[in-house]
């Protein structure tokens, strides 16, 4: 098994919380004891994994930055390998996907990925070529999400959009020269394909979607970060799933 580093407050307490047993040991800023040092101590602590006192050199040696915020754990990578059929046979309710196409900032994915858990989405698709994988500064921006969501890697991510139809499901792509999302039917399985940084979606990627959807804007700025886009997309779809069965 592989390990790896995770660092920050949200993300190695969301990984002692979920998977204790996955965490090999936490290093802990030296004499460091306010109330959100001492929670994450207690919970090492019921876990029995060692919490070791690290200056600033030795956290930014391990964490490779300054964004560590005074803690890092070597963890286990836990995550089983998952491929989106797995995901698909597995819903107890219509899909609801999130495919990101050639999102590169790792603080984007990791925003992205807390609107997938905040607001019930199955699965995150990313191409395996000039994207971002989830890397513990993805963790760390995802606050814990990178724990509970699945993040999906994909060689080919037009063959990925045509498989998702193939199960039925609508494949919404996020830009503006569209339908309204106010508008649009988010009814049914689900996947909301969104661009990268600046470029938007990529032609070959906005011609494999079903519907092109835009987020309509009344105030000056002509575009929203990735992440935002994300969060109004999946919320946008959840409520309309919550109005359909009252």
């Amino acid at each position: 098994m592989t390990r790896r580093i995770l660092f920050g407050f949200h993300a190695v307490t969301s990984r002692l919380r979920v998977q204790p047993s996955s965490v090999q040991g936490v290093y802990a800023a030296t004499g460091r004891h306010d109330a959100r040092m001492r929670d994450l101590a207690s919970r090492a602590a019921a876990a029995g994994i060692a919490v070791h006192a690290a200056d600033d050199a030795r956290l930014r040696e391990l964490a490779g930055n300054d964004r560590h915020q005074g803690v890092v754990a070597l963890v286990d990578d836990v995550h089983p390998h998952v491929t989106l059929d797995d995901v698909l046979e597995s819903l107890s309710e219509p899909a609801l996907v999130l495919v990101l196409d050639g999102v590169t900032d790792p603080h984007n994915l990791g925003a992205c990925l807390r609107n997938a858990d905040a607001f019930g989405a199955q699965a995150v698709v990313v191409p395996k070529d000039r994207a971002v994988g989830v890397n513990a500064t993805v963790a760390k921006a995802a606050s814990g999400a990178a724990d509970t969501v699945p993040v999906i890697t994909v060689t080919n991510l037009a063959r990925t959009i045509a498989a998702l139809k193939d199960r039925g499901v609508w494949v919404l792509g996020a830009d503006s020269g569209g339908e309204s999302l106010v508008e649009a039917d988010l009814s049914g399985p689900v996947a909301w394909v969104l661009g990268a940084e600046g470029q938007g979606l990529r032609r070959l990627t906005r011609e494999s979607c079903d519907r092109i959807v835009g987020i309509p804007l009344v105030g000056t700025v002509e575009s929203l970060n990735v992440s935002v886009a994300a969060g109004i997309c999946l919320y946008a779809t959840r409520a309309a799933r919550l109005r359909a069965t009252r």
